[in-house]
């Protein structure tokens, strides 16, 4: 089954580009052809995967359609990526003409079949980027630590998530909400995870049974331009992703299918 996902949280600080690179190696590593796209002026998905971010285009020329699709698409570690950069901050400006929210959807459009799922990392705002992203997506991952003002924000993000489905893509759905960072003996961690659980009901949104602990080792591989995986693959956050990623398989198999 194909399936496009963007994980988004306008809060900064979440771990969304940490959770867009471990769902693009956990399903490269067991078999699915995957495509990451970097909606986030920031770059740090582009950056911590070793894409080229500088000497060749990026997601900004391909959403003012001043390149052609494979000129865009780089290969770093045997995962597929469209990088981007700052540059990429003007689109919000100049996005601007009738249809630009299914700007993203028209330009990877073809290649959609090609691939097995594509993961979208979004900027932290809700913005032109992230409508973009919810109205190419199928569904969305919602990141939130253990932090009353990032709980708070699934709300304000639940209404965005409702415009979108109103007017651009009424098939879009939360897939679940991802507590991350989470610190299991903290008692504010305990108490914001009974919020957030609270918050999901009233909001009709589910919660991933998994939460991922805290580590030093994602700002590690990061640095060192390595998955989670294949840098600590034994570390906690590690083992965290990788039941999330089985808890999102949802017992989705694939012919060839390895360990994470």
């Amino acid at each position: 089954m194909k399936k496009i996902i963007a994980v988004a949280n306008q809060k900064g600080g979440v771990g969304k580009t940490t959770t867009v690179g471990a769902l693009l190696a956990g399903l490269s590593n067991m078999g699915f052809k995957v495509l990451g796209i970097d909606l986030d002026p920031q770059g740090n998905l582009s950056d911590s995967c070793g894409a080229d971010m500088y000497q060749k285009p990026t997601v900004y020329e391909l959403l003012k359609n001043e390149v052609p699709l494979d000129e865009v698409i780089q290969t770093v570690q045997g995962i597929d990526i469209i990088p981007s950069n700052i540059m990429l901050a003007g689109a919000e400006q100049e996005l601007s003409q009738t249809g630009k929210e299914h700007r993203l959807k028209e330009m990877i459009s073809p290649i959609v079949g090609a691939y097995d799922y594509i993961v979208i990392d979004t900027p932290p705002s809700l913005g032109i980027l992230t409508v973009n992203a919810f109205t190419f997506a199928d569904e969305i991952i919602i990141p939130t630590t253990a932090g009353i003002f990032a709980a708070n924000g699934i709300q304000q993000l639940n209404t965005t998530i409702k415009n979108v489905k109103k007017y651009c893509n009424p098939n879009i759905s939360v897939a679940g909400i991802l507590m991350t960072r989470f610190n299991p003996r903290a008692n504010i961690s305990k108490q914001i995870k009974e919020l957030t659980e609270q918050l999901g009901h009233y909001l009709d949104v589910p919660i991933y049974e998994t939460f991922i602990r805290n580590g030093i080792v994602v700002e590690e591989a990061q640095a060192n331009k390595k998955d989670i995986f294949s840098y600590s693959g034994k570390a906690t956050v590690a083992e965290d992703y990788r039941a999330f990623i089985e808890e999102c398989l949802g017992g989705e198999k694939r012919n060839g299918e390895v360990e994470i």
